[in-house]
């Protein structure tokens, strides 16, 4: 057995678990918030086979896609008469992080 834990951008969870769920493979969704852009994050928990976690990579590859957009920087501090208007930079979003670790024993409970 195997622990997959996956970490999404929020909205690319929903199609993520539908995705998952029409192949038969459970999941547990944790709400988590990213560090960089502090926004919406989706922790996933899968128990699979050992067999099935190339399956669990590649439907999280098809679903979960990065893409670029921009964000405006935080305001640095500035002196009184001073006028700082901040560029909008442009970041990567989005994609997945994948863990596989190896579980020894695995329930499921009633």
């Amino acid at each position: 057995m195997k622990l997959v834990i996956v970490v999404v951008q929020g909205s690319d969870a929903n199609s993520l678990l539908a995705a998952l769920t029409e192949r038969g493979i459970r999941a547990t969704q944790i709400t988590s918030a990213g560090g960089f852009l502090r926004e919406q994050n989706v922790t996933l928990m899968i128990g699979v086979d050992a067999a099935r976690v190339t399956e669990v990579g590649e439907t999280v590859r098809s679903t979960c896609h990065s893409r670029t957009r921009f964000v405006n920087p935080l305001m640095p501090i500035v002196e009184p008469g001073e006028f700082y208007v901040p560029n909008p930079v442009e970041v990567v979003v989005g994609g997945a992080t994948m863990f596989v670790l190896a579980v020894e024993r695995f329930e499921r409970l009633g």
